[in-house]
This record gives C-alpha cells, structure tokens and sequence, in this order.
C-alpha cells in the first residue's frame, strides 16, 4: 500500500481557512481545552493479544442497534505500523471494536468485542476490501476507509459510509492530495457483515467534489449528512439531508442552500463553511446540542463548534487539541455518549508520527477528554 495519505500532516501550511462563522488562529502555547485520557490501540496492548489491532487509526465511535458502542478503524495490522517490520503484516480495513464502558469511566474506553469475532481472535475486516486491487462492479482501489457509521433500531441495520481510494498522492495546487474515487454506504442486518451497496457518489477528475467524507447524525425522522472534499484540502463543507429509511435513493437526499435572500431545504447546497477541513465528525448531544469537530488543517489543530441544530449557526472554532500536544494528529471523532457538562467531551483522536525519511515512529489512537 502507498504511505503517502498523511503525508501532509508534517507540514501543514498556514493559509486562509476562515467559515461563515469565522476561523480561530493558534499560536505555539496556547492552552488546549482537551487533555489526553489514554491510548486505546497498539501493538503492546489487548487490542493486539486480543484481535490482532495493533497499529490503526481513526476509531469513529457511533451508536449502535443494541445501543453500545461500534469504533471503525481504518487501515489496519498487527505491527505497531504500516510498514512493518515485519511483513506481511494482516492489512485490513474497516475494523470494528465494540464497548459497552462509557467513556467518561475512570478508566475510559475499554474495548469488549471486535466484529465478526466470537470472544478473542483476529478481527477481520467488516467489508471487501480491494488492496490495491479490484474493489466492487471491477473498480480498482487502493482501501477502504470508513467515514462514519450509523444505526436504526426500527430495524436493526447499520449503515457505515466509507470512501473507495483512488490514489494516496494525488496531485493538487497546494501539494499532493489523496483522491477517493467515490463515497458509498455499505450495511448489515447482523450487526457484523457489511454489504457494500452499488450506490457511489463519484468523485470528480480534479479531486474537489464536496460529498467524499461523510458524517452522520439522525434527529427524528432525518439523518443529516454533513461532507467535505477528500484529501484534506481547502474547500467547502455541505449538508444535506434523507429520511432515515430512504439513504439508498440519491433522489431523496435534499440540500440545504442559500438562494441569494434566505437558507431551505431542497436546494443545490451551499456551504455551510468554508475550510481546509480533515475529517469531519458531528454529533447530537442528549440535551440538544450539535458537535461538530474537524481537524483544521491551517492551523494543525482539531477544533469544535457548537449550533442550536444542524441547519443553524455553527460557533467559532473552540481548540480542543493542538499539534504540539499531540504531534502528526488527525481525526478527532466525537463520541455520542459525550455531554456539555465540563471535562466530559470525548474524542478519539489518530497520531502518526515518523522519522525524516519516512520510517513510522507512532501510529494509534488515543482518547481525549475537553469540554464543549
């Protein structure tokens, strides 16, 4: 596989990445509102004696049927990096690890199961996978990297919407950008095989289509679908929106737009914000309060914003953990069971850090702890 999808985290440029609310700077000390919990994958831990997840990142947590907790991770082994030593090294992608705990617990996350496995033992991969092959309908990919996750209990289906990679340096005005090929939506009736549907949402040549990283968040009878560009590079954010039981009919989805005088529903969208956004993660609280955190990639920091609702002003950026803090950072996935009540925002938040020359140093995920 190409190492190249974090290439740029070592040397993110500062450049403009001001949003409809407005964009907050950092400068080296300035205090972080997150701390660090634990680390939650590695290869000296039980998720590697356990599953064989050693070296992984992202862990996007989301509520799952039975009402735990599903962590998507995306390419993962059972070294304590991508590249070994030694190899082979059981690449897969997505895998999931599941947790009853809530996070807030003295000891933080404590994995329980892994999908598809029965107590301990590899985790396999929840979906094809083409690794550097032929993905589905004869596509070729280089992985699969999960989005976000989501479930119904009407039902009992999960959904997790991924992106097929294209190539990890595709080239850009600003520097090398990963490309995905399209954003798709697989699911399951088990809770443990995912079927990954013919529905893509293609990208487009020059890599800018704005519907490549999904999250999801159900609110009544909707799931809003907030998505940026792949590749982490400067562009706009868009929402739109889906009755929970019509995510496989592209023709239900409706944009939230501006039409020169006011915002509505049914419209072409327009961004919500504008950015050099990383992945994107927005959540619903218990109380009502909209999350949402990214990593800005200006300013090297992951940062979250509040709103009354997913069509509502969003707050300015509030830092939650900076790159000093946490060098080679990305990520910053919210976790459902967090609240507005201080010290109890829960983020999972990825790390890979490596030597000039491109040799791994740290690859995991880690959980943080702030307030919204």
């Amino acid at each position: 596989m190409g190492m190249k999808r974090r290439s740029l985290l070592g040397r993110i440029a500062v450049v403009g990445a001001a949003g409809v609310a407005g964009s907050a700077l950092t400068l080296p000390g300035t205090a972080q509102a997150a701390a660090w919990k634990k680390r939650l994958t590695g290869a000296d831990l039980d998720t590697n004696s356990r599953w064989r997840v050693a070296g992984t990142d992202l862990g996007i947590p989301y509520v799952l049927e039975n009402g735990s907790i599903g962590y998507l991770f995306g390419d993962t082994f059972d070294t304590p990096w991508p590249e070994g030593p030694p190899l082979p090294n059981d690449w897969r992608s997505p895998v999931m690890l599941r947790s009853a705990v809530h996070p807030g617990a003295a000891g933080g996350v404590v994995f329980d199961s892994a999908a598809r496995v029965a107590g301990n033992g590899r985790a396999p991969e929840v979906m094809h996978n083409g690794h550097n092959g032929i993905g589905i309908d004869g596509l070729w990919e280089v992985t699969v990297i999960p989005n976000d996750g989501i479930s119904f209990p009407e039902t009992g289906r999960q959904l997790i919407s991924y992106m097929s990679i294209e190539n990890w340096n595709s080239a850009g005005p600003a520097g090398p950008h990963w490309k995905s090929r399209y954003a798709g939506i697989a699911y399951s009736d088990n809770g443990n095989d995912f079927i990954r549907t013919p529905l893509k949402w293609f990208n487009t040549p020059d890599n800018k289509d704005p519907f490549q990283m999904w999250t999801m968040q159900r609110d009544g009878d909707w799931v809003y679908v907030f998505s940026v560009r792949s590749g982490r590079q400067d562009g706009p954010m868009m929402l739109r929106r889906v009755r929970w039981d019509r995510l496989f009919y592209p023709e239900s989805y409706e944009g939230w737009g501006w039409n020169g005088s006011n915002w509505g529903w049914g419209r072409p969208c327009s961004p919500i914000l504008n950015g050099r956004f990383g992945e994107p993660s927005v959540r619903r609280l218990a109380d009502g309060t909209w999350v949402m955190s990214y990593l800005n990639c200006a300013t090297g920091n992951i940062v979250t914003r509040t709103a009354t609702g997913p069509d509502q002003a969003w707050t300015p950026e509030k830092i939650q953990v900076t790159s000093w803090q946490e060098p080679g950072l990305y990520g910053g996935f919210i976790h459902p069971w967090s609240s507005r009540k201080a010290n109890d925002l829960h983020l999972l938040v990825s790390k890979w850090t490596r030597t000039p020359d491109g040799r791994s140093t740290a690859y995991h995920v880690s959980q943080f702890v702030g307030t919204v």
